[in-house]
């Protein structure tokens, strides 16, 4: 018996060896409840690896998923989706390999966590798809559409009955995300602090997009906000902001980010990252991991062609582009306070490079649209609009871009109202048009 005990006590470290994670990923429950498996599973598949196997974790909202490599290897990938700000918190206890976010990383996580790096360097902080903060009610419920200052209202307890909006009758039910979600964060970010609201006590708050959808579905006086991914048969709202057209969270009004709660997916890299870590990275960017993102019902970042109808209140310019050509489903967008193309636009363009090779549209086919917000000074906003266009132009042409047309709109058709700092930033954007 002795001898017995004595040979387990040594095979016991590399049992747990075996069985420890080459890949740990925590954070988002958006990201990780389907859209993080499937993209770890589609990477195991892409290195071939056999006994792929997918099972619960030892919690809710956890997935482990076992596979074995070509030569028997065992691999491991652990996900626990709790929330947003529990990757980054993983990441600094060294209990995460890579963080998942439905919301981009705060200043003070960036603070905390700078002994991996720069987490907002290019390299680190990975856009892997889109998402439309969906705001949901019943099924049953006649309202067509809520502006954001209206949400606010409504979700701070402001407005607590539906006949304030002239729908339906009775008490306002609220149902929102928990604290650590970065649909929350979002939510909060874009509805609730520009109008210095805060969450009603009364709102029921879940962890799980999906429970808190079927919960609204089953009320009639309901009202939500989840995922677009996590709908679930309940009524979505258009949503508009400021003086901009209300807006359905359509994928192509997702993709170019002109849904006011447009969002986006994030990954995020340490500096030190493991290797499978930097492949499931790359994997979510390539075509295969984008095509994943789009069966799991978020937004990919694939570039598609697209006709715009022509409108009578246009601008002729760009009236007769959307007559003649089409427009590609990206907006170029900057980083804040910057003329510099953020992390998301760098690979937006070799996307289009791409996307333009292919079509044999290299030369002569593309035509740059610049917009901005509303200046005092007269034409400044045009000659801003058009400097951002120009700041396309070089990144494309370091590629063999060259483009047809460079043109300043000005503060030409918003996407969003210009009295807060965060729809003069949606504002600012550049679009592309093919011949």
């Amino acid at each position: 018996m002795p001898r017995v005990l004595f040979l387990l006590i040594a095979l016991l470290p590399g049992l747990v060896l075996a069985e420890s994670a080459q890949l740990r990923v925590q954070g988002s429950n958006t990201i990780g409840a389907a859209l993080l498996p499937a993209l770890a599973t589609g990477l195991l598949q892409a290195q071939h690896a056999q006994a792929i196997e997918q099972r619960p974790g030892a919690q809710a909202n956890e997935t482990v998923i076992n596979a074995r490599d070509g030569n028997g290897k065992t691999l491991r990938i652990d996900i626990a989706a709790h929330g947003s700000s529990t990757g980054f918190s993983a990441l600094g206890r060294g209990e995460a390999d890579l963080a998942a976010a439905s919301r981009p990383i705060s200043d003070a996580e960036r603070q905390q966590l700078r002994a991996l790096g720069d987490l907002r360097a290019a390299t680190s902080e990975q856009v892997i798809g889109l998402d439309g903060v969906a705001v949901i009610v019943h099924p049953d419920n006649p309202l067509p559409q809520l502006t954001t200052t209206q949400l606010a209202q409504i979700f701070s307890g402001q407005i607590q009955r539906w006949e304030q909006l002239g729908a339906s009758r009775g008490p306002i039910h609220l149902y929102a995300r928990d604290d650590r979600s970065g649909t929350y964060e979002t939510f909060k970010a874009l509805v609730l602090e520009p109008q210095h609201a805060e969450l009603a006590a009364s709102a029921q708050r879940f962890e799980s997009s999906d429970e808190l959808a079927m919960r609204v579905g089953s009320d009639r006086q309901a009202i939500g906000f989840s995922s677009l991914a996590s709908v679930h048969g309940a009524k979505v709202l258009a949503v508009a902001e400021g003086d901009a057209p209300a807006m359905l969270p359509a994928r192509a009004l997702v993709a170019s980010e002109d849904y006011p709660l447009s969002r986006r997916l994030y990954f995020y890299l340490p500096a030190n990252a493991k290797p499978q870590a930097r492949a499931l990275v790359e994997f979510a960017q390539s075509p295969a991991g984008q095509a994943i993102v789009a069966e799991q019902g978020f937004v990919s970042q694939q570039i598609k062609a697209q006709p715009v109808p022509a409108q009578a209140d246009m601008p002729p310019r760009y009236r007769s582009l959307a007559q003649q050509a089409q427009r590609l489903s990206v907006n170029f967008r900057f980083q804040e306070g910057s003329a510099s193309l953020d992390n998301k636009a760098l690979r937006d363009v070799q996307r289009v490079v791409e996307y333009l090779r292919q079509a044999g549209k290299l030369q002569g086919k593309a035509v740059l649209v610049g917009f901005g917000d509303t200046k005092e000074t007269p034409g400044r906003a045009a000659l801003l609009s058009r400097l951002r266009a120009l700041a396309v132009r070089r990144e494309l042409a370091r590629d063999g871009v060259e483009v047809l047309e460079v043109a300043g709109m000005g503060d030409e058709l918003p996407v969003a109202g210009n009295d807060l700092e965060q729809g003069r930033l949606r504002n600012r954007r550049v679009e592309v048009w093919v011949y």
